[in-house]
């Protein structure tokens, strides 16, 4: 019984530029894994593979993390071509994986799963509806807001948002995403939409400009801290959702979990690669850092 499992496909992320090729890891499961391995609670990942990537799968168990790794035909793999000032970027799916069932899910227990789709296809509903049978489901929706044409990643609907959001606890979104869900383009009245569509406990981020966190009828304005440096946003929104995912299982109330959450993310972006900080520098950071607060 883990408190806090999430699920999703780790991905193979090639990246080129006018220097080099990289090959590593990437995806949902993986930052927030990495973010959330060295805090105190019993976390899980459930994840499926190619047999030609389970190496990604290994370097997290090194690293202490319960990594349940199910079958597929192929890893999810994108390919991110950069033009010479790095400000254009060619990105192909080159391939994509089996999606999780309900039967390859059916014996994990934990009292929050937090999901983390790639692709519309990665979770029927049906799954969604197990898990939140037996516990509280966290979402990060931007996987259900695109898939794939001839390589191609292509946005779109989420077809089932209103049969399945009524099942989603905690939802995260940023502004583009939300504008997608909503077809609202203010922050506050697509939070209220979501809210009103089951979601209990919404969450907009807004980059730069801070998050907001909308539950019970009230609204927490959560500032954004300035970062040192602005170095990779890769996976600062699932290092945020590990923060806070942390803290609420903790106890701490929304303005205080988004607060850490927030911290940990600007920490996260000072430097490439997953979150890599400590809890004392979230302490400093959240007592001393610059704020910026939402303005939407």
């Amino acid at each position: 019984m883990f408190d806090i499992c999430c699920i999703g496909h780790l991905t193979h992320d090639k990246v080129v530029t006018t220097k080099k090729e990289v090959h590593m890891a990437g995806g949902t499961s993986f930052y927030f894994s990495n973010a959330i391995r060295n805090m105190d609670l019993s976390y899980g990942l459930v994840t499926a593979l190619g047999q030609d990537e389970i190496r990604f799968a290994l370097a997290l168990r090194e690293k202490g993390i319960d990594v349940q790794v199910l079958p597929s035909t192929h890893t999810v793999y994108f390919e991110n071509i950069y033009s010479g000032n790095l400000d254009h970027r060619t990105q192909r799916v080159l391939q994509i994986a089996d999606p999780f069932t309900v039967e390859q899910l059916a014996d994990v227990q934990a009292t929050v799963f937090h999901l983390g789709p790639l692709l519309a296809h990665d979770m029927p509903l049906e799954l969604i509806q197990s898990l939140a049978a037996r516990a509280k489901v966290s979402l990060d929706v931007q996987g259900f807001l695109r898939k794939v044409e001839n390589q191609q990643v292509l946005p779109i609907d989420w077809a089932d948002k209103h049969a399945a959001l009524r099942h989603i606890h905690i939802l995260k979104a940023n502004e583009h995403e939300m504008e997608a869900l909503t077809k609202q383009t203010d922050p506050r009245t697509g939070a209220r939409m979501l809210n009103d569509w089951g979601v209990q406990e919404v969450l907009i981020t807004l980059g730069s400009k801070g998050s907001i966190i909308y539950s019970e009828g009230i609204f927490y304005d959560i500032p954004a801290y300035v970062p040192a440096a602005v170095t990779d946003a890769t996976g600062c929104g699932d290092t945020y959702m590990a923060g806070y995912l942390y803290q609420r299982h903790h106890g701490a109330g929304f303005q205080e979990a988004g607060e850490f959450a927030a911290a940990m993310a600007s920490l996260k972006i000072e430097s490439s690669g997953p979150f890599s900080g400590t809890y004392e520098d979230i302490l400093a950071l959240l007592k001393q850092g610059q704020k910026v607060m939402p303005v939407a």
